[in-house]
């Protein structure tokens, strides 16, 4: 599939989306909770002081979690990022879903200059299937209004799947994510109706453009993305009618690589506390600059999405919404070495095994922390299994969808389904009534790894040599007890059979099934 390829949404799927006959006013009677989604770039389970990290500070985040519910067993969709993202858009898991790798578009296309900067005039990775419905859309279905401030990476510029066609009405931030490699970019992307946007556009930032993107003069850029979009989310906040429920997903990049900032008062605090600190030379190719001081940079970062987090919860007083709103704050994938980053030194992997693009718990397991006044039990820690392809039914049950899944399945494409269970009940104290998952799933290309969770054994395939822990006995996953247990070998190997459909895009080994 080309840029230039028309793509045109099946009419089945725009039929769901309009065939419900409930109105929107009648929908926003019945007074449905406001629900915030913060999703946070390539921070590790063992980021934040509530999950344990001792040289970062997070205070909000640990009051979010003192007042809200902290899960210890949740889990992305994917090793990186853009199969992540899909897993939550589309409530389904990398065995089914169509997006599940980083492939790029950018690579392909034409130079365009910004001043003296080049850039690529198609940006993106490859576009959500229009034939299988997401997030955003159901939401909207539901009557809310909807906003997206951060990463995108679920489709490239000009394809069928850009927020524009894809049930969001605001949009600021990173079509795509090689282009948020850069903190100090040439553009960034918009949609907007307020402001007459009928498609994404480009939005030069033109005090940027006037220095260089690489080297010595890159730091004199003023306009920090990160910024930015926060400060457009918290705009969209301030505009939403109590009256009407709304939808925000916040796709925050910090703090992923490149490690750059401002040099403000959080990034001095930083160097003054990591005094011997660490350098990194750059790598251009990547859009990665140089970083002068990779630990305080990382930790800056971190401190300053905590920073951010805390303005949403005051903003959320300030109108009265407080009560009203759900809001979820999570991480799409584990800790990453890329930028100069150093995970060993924050010993950010929480005691798991493994970093970004591997499925060990490292990859996977992520920080996630759910927050709702007067409904989810303040202060409660909790270690139901959750993964990204359980947000899109939980969403439903607590706004009251009753035809979730059925009425969003398209008839007309062979097989389409969603993999998720609802945690809702346990998000809400019910942990006695919560349905738990057979089995959880993950598989991911690039490194050509598969990974299954059932109970407590998680088996791990790599180019198609199965390896089976006991994660209760051994969380960092060092034993390999594959050879005591051909029994459970045997049935987890049955569910990747099972649940793996072929995809041209993305082609994985799987494990023999002779033992």
């Amino acid at each position: 599939m080309k840029p230039n390829q028309s793509l045109f949404c099946c009419t089945a799927l725009l039929g769901i989306l309009c065939s419900n006959g409930i109105s929107a006013a009648d929908r926003n009677k019945e007074n449905k909770p406001n629900i915030l989604f913060i999703l946070c770039d390539d921070m590790g389970y063992g980021d934040l002081g509530c999950y344990g990290q001792k040289n970062i500070d997070t205070p909000c985040l640990d009051q979010m979690a003192q007042e809200g519910m902290r899960f210890t067993q949740a889990y992305a969709g994917s090793p990186v990022s853009a199969p992540s993202r899909a897993s939550l858009m589309t409530g389904q898991h990398t065995g089914h879903g169509h997006v599940r790798g980083n492939k790029e578009y950018w690579r392909e296309q034409s130079i365009v200059m910004y001043g003296n900067n080049k850039d690529f005039s198609v940006v993106g990775q490859e576009p959500y299937s229009p034939d299988h419905i997401i997030l955003p859309e159901i939401m909207k279905n539901n009557g809310y209004t909807t906003g997206m401030f951060g990463k995108w990476a679920g489709g490239y510029e000009g394809s069928c799947s850009t927020p524009d066609k894809r049930g969001v009405d605001e949009y600021y931030g990173f079509i795509c994510q090689f282009q948020a490699h850069l903190y100090y970019p040439n553009f960034l992307n918009r949609y907007s109706k307020a402001m007459g946007d009928t498609a994404v556009v480009r939005e030069v930032l033109e005090e940027n453009i006037q220095y260089p993107m690489y080297g010595e003069d890159y730091k004199k850029r003023p306009q920090y993305s990160a910024d930015l979009i926060h400060q457009r989310a918290l705009q969209w906040i301030e505009q939403q009618n109590p009256e009407q429920p709304f939808y925000g997903l916040l796709t925050y990049t910090l703090p992923h690589a490149e490690l750059a900032q401002p040099n403000d008062s959080i990034l001095r605090m930083y160097k003054q506390r990591f005094f011997t600190d660490k350098t990194w030379g750059g790598d251009e190719g990547s859009r990665y600059n140089p970083a002068v001081y990779t630990h305080a940079e990382f930790a800056g970062m971190i401190t300053r999405l905590d920073k951010y987090v805390g303005e949403i919860l005051t903003k959320l007083k300030e109108k009265g919404l407080d009560e009203n709103t759900i809001v979820i704050f999570s991480s799409d994938n584990g800790p990453h070495e890329e930028g100069g980053a150093d995970p060993a030194f924050f010993g950010r992997d929480g005691k798991l095994r493994g970093l970004k693009r591997q499925c060990h718990e490292g990859g996977i397991r992520v920080p996630f922390i759910v927050r709702w006044p007067g409904h989810v039990p303040a202060g409660t820690v909790n270690n139901h299994q959750l993964v990204f392809y359980d947000v899109m039914p939980t969403f439903c049950e607590l706004i009251g969808d009753k035809r979730f899944p059925k009425k969003y399945l398209n008839k007309q494409t062979e097989g389409d389904c969603f993999d998720g269970i609802s945690f809702a009940p346990t998000m809400l104290g019910n942990d006695e009534k919560q349905q738990k998952h057979d089995f959880l799933y993950w598989e991911f290309h690039e490194t050509d790894q598969i990974g299954v969770r059932m109970d407590d054994w998680k088996m791990l395939v790599k180019k198609g040599v199965p390896y089976l822990y006991n994660l209760v006995t051994d969380l960092h996953e060092d034993h390999d007890v594959s050879a005591d247990y051909p029994e459970i070998v045997k049935q987890m190997k049955e569910v990747i059979y099972r649940e793996h459909r072929p995809s041209e895009l993305f082609r994985i080994t799987l494990p023999s099934l002779e033992p």
